[in-house]
């Protein structure tokens, strides 16, 4: 029987999800008015007075993510060390033993704009020479989604995707289409799709072009969404592909420790309520086709951030939303530089931002609108950190410590900060530490620390130097500024000085502006301010030096920012050649 004849809005009890909603609720808004109260207490030395008032206010808009990182990573954690961490999160889960029939009619959807054509069938391939292997490439059709609009890349695409057709003629189908413009961006892209040939399938995974998921993992996640039919999303825990580049490596190292405690901790509340991230998961296409298109905004334009709409408009359709934190199997390529990692993320930024008209949709679950909101607060706070950095320090300047802020609430409240802005990467650390197994798998004890101590210090410069660059970004975007979505420099590339300097040239004036102001007045003050204002005012040489491959072979060299694919990676990630798993061979040799 065809997966589309199955009753798949039928109902049955919900998870018992309420209480522990209601319960993280409750420990986040008590942990914000205690810290909110602290900061009162903490700046009431000299009285209590407009300045004082502000900079609490700019405090509480920074505090959800704090709050909610802290707690989603110690739930995460006790989840972490349970029998069965996967389950106890998505408990469907359990229920797919990986013998099942694969039944579903399957579409793969690989959309790619301006990208480097062997690069994205180097990705492809692996999986579909597992989908054959696996016997069940029947049930299973590739689609290479194209909005490619720059000609010579076009002219590159189109023969070798046909030659790439014609190599896996009678064993998986492949249709390779081109759209003439970017219309709706990739969910504009996704849609088109699904007018043409989203009727003839029951299920479609997404992927992007620096996505590589293994076929393993692509038909567990099928067999998931065969047996639990009110499931609409099925999303895999995504990771960083082994790197050369130094400032990826760096970066991913710190997502791989605070994706997983994070992911299992908010899963363990979200439930059904679950993200969407637009790549590596498996939608079911009836109720997406018909519940969750997206059409242009009031003033016409068409929204960037699709994903997390395209979620809530899934569950408020009576679909759940889930998660499936498994690790190994569903990876990403990230920027390789610290522009690049800009430009991508200011794009996630205006995305963001045109989710106002959908917190007052009706029918959304209370889940979902504040899913929104909190998507639209990790910008919103960035504004809210520049403040107290920039406040803080002439207030401190003028008034003098002892009449600005008590030493020992602020001292107090700076180490809860602290220990908050680290919380999911604690966690795991503490997980990987107290086992032999993941100690040897991040290269041993030795390297898992000195690559944690890296990245502490990296996270500490990067934070701030994005936090400005929101903060002047949504700025412009007020004055109507607005940025397209192009392709992606995914090779390593060294940042020029002058390139570097003429982007990041106002973070830096003002990391050395705050610091100059304490230096001359509250110079005490100075190793506090460090720790917003050292990144900007470091930016520059930051950029540079991370991009240089010399940096990156050296962090090779010493397994900094190992992950465990890199030092034993599994038969499928061995097939893309990639130099990092390479070096680390060598390394080990």
């Amino acid at each position: 029987m065809s997966e589309r004849t199955l009753n798949i809005a039928a109902t049955r009890p919900s998870d018992p999800l309420t209480g522990r909603r209601v319960f993280f609720t409750l420990v986040v808004l008590a942990s914000m008015v205690g810290l909110i109260w602290l900061l009162s207490f903490a700046l009431s030395a000299g009285g209590f007075g407009v300045v004082d008032f502000i900079l609490v206010l700019l405090f509480a808009v920074t505090l959800p993510w704090s709050v909610i990182g802290f707690w989603n990573a110690t739930f995460g954690l006790f989840i972490m060390r349970s029998a069965n961490p996967v389950a106890a999160v998505t408990p469907v889960s359990a229920r797919v033993t990986g013998d099942e029939p694969i039944v579903a009619k399957t579409a793969i959807l690989w959309c790619v704009r301006n990208e480097d054509t062997e690069r994205v069938i180097r990705n492809i391939e692996p999986m579909m020479e597992g989908i054959v292997a696996a016997g069940v490439a029947r049930q299973f059709h590739v689609f290479i989604l194209s909005d490619t609009n720059y000609p010579e890349i076009a002219a590159t695409e189109e023969p070798r995707f046909a030659a790439l057709k014609a190599k896996w003629d009678g064993r998986l189908e492949l249709t390779y289409r081109r759209r003439t413009d970017n219309t709706g961006f990739k969910a504009g892209n996704v849609f088109d799709f699904c007018t043409r040939w989203g009727a003839d399938y029951d299920l479609a995974v997404t992927l992007d072009a620096d996505s590589f998921q293994t076929a393993d993992s692509i038909l567990r996640m099928v067999r998931i969404m065969q047996v639990d039919p009110q499931l609409g999303i099925l999303q895999s825990l995504v990771v960083g592909l082994p790197s050369t580049s130094a400032f990826a490596r760096v970066f991913q190292f710190g997502m791989r420790l605070g994706m997983r405690s994070y992911t299992l901790g908010s899963a363990w509340w979200q439930g059904d309520c679950g993200p969407y991230w637009g790549h590596n998961a498996v939608i079911r296409l009836a109720p997406f086709i018909a519940h969750c298109h997206i059409p242009p905004l009031p003033d016409g334009t068409q929204i960037l951030s699709h994903d997390q709409i395209e979620a809530v408009l899934m569950r408020r359709a009576g679909y759940e939303v889930r998660v499936l934190p498994e690790e190994g199997a569903s990876w990403e390529e990230n920027p390789p530089t610290l522009p690049e990692f800009i430009r991508r993320d200011l794009r996630w930024a205006q995305g963001n931002m045109q989710y106002w008209p959908f917190l007052v949709m009706p029918g959304l679950k209370p889940v979902s609108r504040y899913q929104i909101a909190f998507a639209m607060l990790m910008f919103l706070g960035s504004p809210a950190w520049m403040g107290l950095l920039v406040i803080g320090t002439l207030a401190v300047a003028f008034q003098g410590p002892a009449n600005f802020i008590r030493s020992d609430a602020g001292i107090t409240l700076f180490v809860i900060i602290l220990i908050m802005w680290f919380a999911p990467k604690i966690a795991t650390v503490l997980d990987v530490i107290s086992r032999p197994a993941l100690r040897n798998a991040f290269g041993g004890a030795g390297r898992f620390v000195l690559s944690t101590i890296c990245e502490t210090i990296f996270f500490l410069m990067l934070s701030p130097i994005m936090w400005f660059g929101h903060t002047m970004f949504l700025t412009g975007l007020v004055l109507g500024k607005k940025i397209g979505w192009g392709g992606q420099a995914r090779d390593d590339h060294s940042v020029p000085w002058r390139d570097a300097a003429r982007q990041l040239w106002p973070h830096t004036l003002l990391g050395w502006s705050c610091i100059l102001v304490l230096a001359l007045t509250v110079p005490t003050a100075i190793p506090y301010a460090l720790f917003i204002a050292a990144g900007p005012a470091l930016s520059i040489p930051l950029a540079v030096i991370s991009s240089w491959p010399s940096v990156g072979r050296a962090l090779m060299r010493a397994g900094i920012g190992a992950l465990p694919e890199e030092n034993a990676p599994p038969a499928p990630l061995r097939q893309l050649a990639l130099p990092a798993i390479e070096a680390a061979a060598l390394r080990a040799a």
